[in-house]
């Protein structure tokens, strides 16, 4: 039946709209209590930049959407009005303003608002309990922006104000706008069913535009951080200006298009009113963009004008959010009703009498243009327009008032009630609305959930299909979606690949989600845990490349049947044969010239410190220990100790007969004979000394060494106090040094035997080996180390043999005609005659 006479008053508004109507004039009734009215009659400014005096701002030309909200209003209080249940016996009136989408319009009607009831003057005073102002309530504005401005003033007086499509997170603070009210989720919620959707197709890998406006920005910032958490990246982020008329906007919206065009994402997802999107919109058509998935929101998808924007199919696929809306019943009927009442001079009499009533003289409507249009041309509009928030907000208004004032079902006492007095009601009481229950959560929004529309074409017919819906969950019917793809199927949008076990992603550039899939490096573990990063093992265990796990490591020392370890083994069991040889040959020859000019019992004495020395390269060898650590560098001092006191014994009595032989007499007895081996004593018990600084101050101990080898922990023993260690093997060079001295420059006839050569031969060789050994010693890591240790003691050991012993071997063995008194005796002393021939 209602389809019918709609199309009979289309035919009728269509016949009549050749002279203007009074529907400009509907927008004000009078009443026992007034709700303002915010509504974007209006838009495009056209002196807003250039005015440089406050006069009024006009608006270009008509914006549908915002005269049906407003015919909403007007509506609902006719509704409210003739209800019998609702505020019987009370007649509430409204007075509606145009704020032409900018905030410095909506400013007037706002502090007109405010102005004391029946004045046109705002009351400064310092307690605005009993303050009456113009209206009870506000309904809107529309946009954010605009309410960030508004809920300011209305809060101060505590007018509670309720809009029917500000969005802004922002506006969620009710510290900041205690008054403020809403009909719509917050972009929180929106925001929210965005990213699922996205996490739904798999789509990481976006671009997201918003409007320059407090919408945009806000929900954009909302998406943005909402992605970061669920591992979506942002290839593009950009806003589009809001002015279009501004000359800089269309090189703004062609840069946009060039850099998501560089990006080759997929999808693009778009925050933004309906004029700025459809500008952006044209604008990728014109610069032939590629397909692509288009993510909207209620504030464009809807809009006729953005659909009918020419060739707009060939944007790709768009999928957008609007909020779950009944259809509010008697509506279309109602407007129908009134575009064929305003063209009756009698009614548009009345119309103007209640407008006179409300001061009109004050401020205008600015509706100018609604009096040149006929219900054909929002006829369109009509049926998609989202009325039911400016619905649902008269009604909220009109519940707490009824409350507020004690009414029954009957009857309503016709009481003064101050603005402030309705905020409890607002807060605490559900209302129902056509038999839908409402009430305002603790941000004081309403959330009924969201649909998920899809724009399928037929025929280059567009219709709006619903194809899911979200409210704690998201649900999306995927078979109804047909994208722009060849197979109808979601396209892909990605960043990255899925990476395989043991491979980590490795971020590229700035954006967290685009990586390239990266083998774990060795000693590190892939852990499905992290994706992002390897773990690395622990201290005693190691991995190869590419490895979801870790080993234990094996450890590595110089083991006893390792091929090196063998032949040092026999190179010392070599070194030890040669000097039990020399002992033996010089306990046989103990009483000779030779061997007593050498040093006698001494040389057997120091002949066993060469054999503890060389023994005690069985102490680097198998599994170290700390005790074993600490006793190697000991023995090793000690035993060499040994050796150089003999030699220190010796070089003394060579000193004493070549450089002071006037001494000879009194002090040679000291340094020979029994008397010899308190020295040696002497000697001994001072490296003794010091081994007992070296165990005080810090000896070797065993550290394990994980970064040598890859698959092996190192046992090694390390110096933990290099002053403890040189005063311990420093005290062995100084005695040789003085050996040394003592001996370089003394001088022999050919036919005597130069005893202190041997000496000075085998304190060079001991000064070489330890210059390369501690060079190589403080710097060596591996398992080469004790090798290194092994090897020096050994090649001391045959150095000393060789050039102190081996040759007087030689003498007893091969020239014993030699081993005569007369060839050793005093063959030290320098003969002064045959030096001066």
């Amino acid at each position: 039946i209602m389809v019918p006479n709609l199309l009979l008053c289309l035919s009728f508004g269509y016949a009549a709209a050749l002279r203007p109507t009074c529907l400009s004039a509907q927008f004000r009734r009078p009443g026992d209590y007034i709700i303002g009215g915010l509504f974007p009659f209006g838009t495009d400014t056209v002196n807003l930049s250039t005015r440089s005096e406050p006069t009024s701002v006009v608006c270009e030309r008509l914006f549908v959407d915002g005269l049906i909200w407003a015919l909403g209003m007007k509506f609902a209080i006719d509704q409210i009005n003739n209800s019998t249940s609702l505020l019987p016996g009370v007649k509430l009136g409204y007075d509606m303003y145009d704020t032409c989408f900018e905030p410095v319009v909506a400013l007037q009607p706002s502090l007109l608002f405010l102005t004391q009831n029946g004045t046109t003057g705002i009351g400064v005073l310092c307690n605005y309990t009993d303050y009456q102002p113009r209206v009870t309530a506000v309904i809107g504005p529309h946009k954010s922006d605009l309410c960030m401005v508004t809920a300011k003033l209305f809060s101060f007086f505590l007018i509670p104000q309720v809009s029917y499509g500000a969005s802004s997170e922002q506006l969620s603070n009710t510290e900041l706008y205690p008054s403020f009210y809403r009909t719509v989720a917050s972009d929180k919620n929106l925001v929210e069913a965005v990213v699922l959707l996205l996490n739904r197709f798999g789509w990481n890998w976006i671009a997201t535009v918003g409007s320059d406006d407090e919408y945009g920005r806000g929900a954009q910032g909302l998406f943005l951080s909402r992605a970061g958490n669920h591992s979506i990246c942002i290839a593009f982020e950009g806003l589009i200006p809001t002015d279009l008329a501004d000359p800089e906007a269309q090189h703004q919206l062609e840069d946009t298009i060039k850099l998501i065009n560089n990006t080759k994402v997929n999808i693009i997802v778009l925050f933004a009113f309906s004029q700025p999107a459809q500008a952006l919109l044209e604008q990728s058509i014109r610069m032939g963009l590629s397909e692509k998935v288009w993510i909207g929101t209620e504030a464009w998808i809807l809009s006729d004008k953005t659909a009918s924007t020419p060739n707009i199919q060939s944007i790709g696929t768009v999928l957008g959010f609007t909020m779950k809306a009944h259809t509010v019943p008697g509506f279309q009927k109602y407007v129908a009703d009134l575009f064929t009442s305003v063209q009756q001079d009698k009614f548009c009499q009345e119309s103007r009498k209640f407008n006179h009533l409300m001061n009109s003289d004050v401020v205008d409507t600015l509706c100018k243009e609604c009096d040149h249009i006929s219900l054909r041309n929002i006829s369109s509009m009509l049926r998609h327009s989202r009325m039911q928030p400016v619905y649902v907000a008269v009604y909220s208004v009109a519940h707490a008032l009824h409350r507020a004032l004690g009414c029954t079902h009957h009857v309503c006492p016709k009481a003064s009630i101050k603005s402030w007095q309705l905020l409890h009601f607002m807060n605490t009481f559900p209302f129902t609305v056509n038999g839908q229950s409402f009430k305002f959560d603790h941000t004081h929004s309403t959330n009924t959930g969201y649909k998920l529309i899809f724009w399928s074409w037929r025929n280059g017919t567009l219709t709006y299909l619903p194809v899911g819906d979200y409210e704690d969950s998201l649900y999306i019917d995927k078979s109804q979606i047909e994208f722009h793809t060849a197979d109808q199927k979601e396209p892909t949008s990605e960043c990255f690949r899925h990476c395989k076990p043991g491979q980590f992603k490795q971020i590229k550039g700035f954006h967290f989600c685009c990586y390239d899939c990266t083998d774990c490096p060795e000693n590190t573990f892939w852990s499905a845990k992290d994706s992002t990063t390897c773990t690395p093992c622990l201290e005693h265990q190691w991995s190869p490349v590419r490895s979801t796990r870790c080993y234990d490591r094996s450890e590595k020392y110089l083991f006893w049947n390792e091929p090196l370890t063998i032949a040092l083994l026999t190179l010392m069991s070599i070194t030890i044969s040669l000097i039990c040889l020399t002992a033996v040959l010089f306990l046989k020859s103990l009483e000779t010239p030779l061997v007593q000019a050498s040093g006698g019992k001494l040389n057997l004495f120091a002949l066993f410190a060469l054999t503890l020395l060389c023994l005690s390269s069985c102490l680097y060898i198998g599994k170290p220990s700390n005790t074993l650590c600490m006793i190697q560098q000991i023995v090793h001092a000690l035993c060499l100790n040994g050796c150089f006191s003999t030699f220190f014994i010796k070089s003394l009595e060579i000193t004493l007969v070549t450089e002071f032989p006037h001494c000879v007499p009194t002090l040679l007895h000291w340094v020979t004979r029994r008397r010899a081996w308190l020295l040696v004593a002497l000697c001994l018990l001072t490296e003794c000394s010091f081994c007992v600084c070296y165990l005080h101050l810090g000896p070797d101990h065993l550290q394990p060494d994980y970064k040598s080898l890859p698959t092996e922990v190192l046992l090694v023993c390390t110096t933990q106090s290099w002053l403890a260690f040189a005063l311990m093997h420093g005290y062995n060079g100084c005695v040789a040094f003085v050996c040394f001295l003592c001996t370089f420059m003394v001088r022999t006839s050919g036919k005597k035997y130069n005893i202190a050569r041997g000496i000075t031969f085998a304190i060079l060789i001991y000064f070489i080996i330890w210059i390369f050994f501690i060079a190589i010693f403080a710097t060596l890591k591996t398992v080469l180390k004790p090798v290194t240790q092994i090897s020096t003691i050994l090649a001391t050991t045959l150095g000393i043999l060789g050039t102190y012993y081996m040759p007087k071997c030689y003498i007893i063995l091969l020239k014993p005609d030699l081993n005569t008194g007369d060839y050793f005796q005093n063959s030290i002393k320098e003969e002064p005659e045959e030096d001066s021939q």
